[in-house]
């Protein structure tokens, strides 16, 4: 009878056991799944954050806001720079070319839409790091409505081309909103009176969103030497690869790891000092026919998540 009972217990303890263990195996996978999906942590490898610029998927046919948000998700990323006319469409701006008809609209403009598009993009675990909205012949009243979509949207700064114009007019407003104004460049380093030093002095606020492509595709200088020197003022990153000056094909966007810019010593240099500065993966070179933009992205940030694993 003992011997009975035993077995029997043995049975029910064996079995509560399996049950338990097989619940806490599948609340561990919702967890990660959740994990997953909420975004936490997504493309932050080795301490570095690696997302877009959503100008990436222009190629794609759909534009609108929640088909892009579906672009950066399939690609893999947490964090976005966002540009804006997809934004201000959700939003509900005219359809014109009309410059008075828009930025009477801009300042009349509620922020609900804005707020939504914040939502949608946390709901899906993705950052809005940055959004590249405004110009710099908007009036004060325009560049005050840029900061406040970009507050609400929870970015840290406005992106733009560099100029010195830029800085002068937007680099009080940027104080004001408590938010940064982050210059991007293109060729402008390869003109010997050219300096992003001259212009970063003009405003606290003011930091660099970095073309490393860009740098090295027209001057053929070493990007990582202006990266050390510049660090402090650089927020983020564009990564890409390109062919230099002298090349046989100067100046061209090529695939990850087919050009000529330091991309690997460019990413580990950055991981390596654990400097707060983000990448961008700026998707410029020619897509092959068998593929398509969100493919290419995935591509590139494998490429990076890649270099940032390995032990160099």
């Amino acid at each position: 009878m003992k011997k009975m009972f035993s077995l029997k217990f043995i049975s029910i303890t064996s079995s509560l056991f399996v049950k338990t263990a097989s619940f806490i195996v599948l609340f561990c996978l919702v967890f990660q799944l959740s994990f997953v999906v909420s975004g936490k942590n997504r493309s932050k490898i080795n301490g570095v954050q690696i997302g877009t610029i959503t100008y990436s998927y222009r190629s794609m046919p759909d534009q609108s806001i929640p088909a892009i948000l579906g672009y950066v998700v399939q690609s893999g990323l947490g964090s976005v720079e966002l540009m804006g006319p997809p934004v201000e469409q959700y939003a509900g701006i005219p359809d014109t070319g009309d410059k008075e008809v828009l930025r009477q609209w801009r300042l009349n403009a509620s922020m609900d839409k804005f707020k939504e598009i914040r939502k949608m993009f946390k709901a899906e675990g993705v950052k809005i790091d940055i959004l590249k909205l405004g110009k710099e012949n908007w009036s004060n009243e325009e560049i005050d409505y840029a900061f406040e979509v970009c507050k609400v949207l929870g970015a840290r700064g406005i992106s733009m081309e560099i100029s010195e114009i830029a800085a002068t007019r937007f680099a009080p407003l940027a104080k004001k909103h408590k938010r940064l104004l982050i210059f991007h460049n293109h060729g402008q380093p390869a003109d010997p009176n050219f300096s992003f030093e001259k212009i970063l002095e003009i405003g606290d606020n003011l930091m660099l969103n970095f073309d490393a492509g860009h740098y090295f595709g027209f001057t053929g200088e070493d990007p990582t030497e202006l990266i050390k020197k510049l660090h402090h003022r650089i927020a983020s990153i564009h990564i890409k690869d390109k062919t230099g000056p002298k090349a046989l094909e100067p100046n061209v966007n090529k695939q990850f790891g087919k050009g000529e810019t330091p991309v690997v010593e460019i990413l580990q240099l950055i991981r390596n000092n654990n400097w707060p500065i983000t990448f961008d993966i700026e998707l410029e070179y020619a897509i092959p026919e068998d593929s398509d933009a969100i493919a290419e992205v995935k591509s590139c940030s494998e490429f990076c998540r890649l270099v940032l694993l390995s032990k160099n």
